[in-house]
């Protein structure tokens, strides 16, 4: 099984001249994934490193590809899904990081756990990154089996360690943009 980056119904939408010719005409800003030297950290919650690991694979994939080097990673292990949020508050406290990266897995039991676990991380994820605006990329899957946590691990472009630092990094470009 395999998760699309882009959805295949749509994979060959176009957007209709008439908007095009409208937003020709206007400024609209894009963020850009780029390094700008400054350092990024990922945050790895422990359970099912199984998963997670090919998720911080395909993270650490990305970065390189956008001219990130070792030098400028911090990988920082939490044990869980529920604590990193208070993990990625003390690192936006420093004011180090470009973009913080955040990489777990939560699969759905047959007790309301999950909700509470998966709904806190992103709530505490989100407040942390407008309370600092700091870009803090969603790498936390929130899944029913662990057969669909796999498949948005696999190596590649669905690959979705990769897509949350794609999305931390080009929010990064967004803000020097808007500044």
């Amino acid at each position: 099984m395999s998760t699309e980056a882009i959805d295949p119904k749509y994979a060959n939408y176009k957007r209709p001249a008439a908007l095009q010719q409208r937003l020709d005409a206007m400024r609209v800003v894009d963020g850009v994934a780029k390094n700008t030297g400054a350092a990024v950290a990922i945050v790895v919650g422990r359970w099912h490193n199984y998963i997670v690991d090919r998720l911080l694979s395909g993270a650490l994939e990305a970065l390189h590809e956008n001219g990130v080097t070792d030098k400028n990673i911090d990988v920082i292990n939490a044990p869980g899904a529920y604590e990193i949020p208070l993990v990625v508050k003390l690192l936006a406290e420093k004011n180090k990081y470009q973009a913080v990266i955040t990489l777990g897995t939560v699969i759905k039991g047959e007790t309301p756990h999950f909700d509470f676990v998966a709904g806190e991380c992103a709530r505490g994820l989100a407040d942390v990154s407008r309370r600092y605006n700091l870009p803090v990329g969603f790498g936390v899957l929130t899944v029913n089996t662990v057969e669909q946590a796999l498949a948005r691990a696999e190596k590649g472009d669905a690959n979705k360690g990769r897509e949350a630092v794609l999305a931390a990094l080009e929010v990064a470009g967004l803000i020097e943009c808007l500044k």
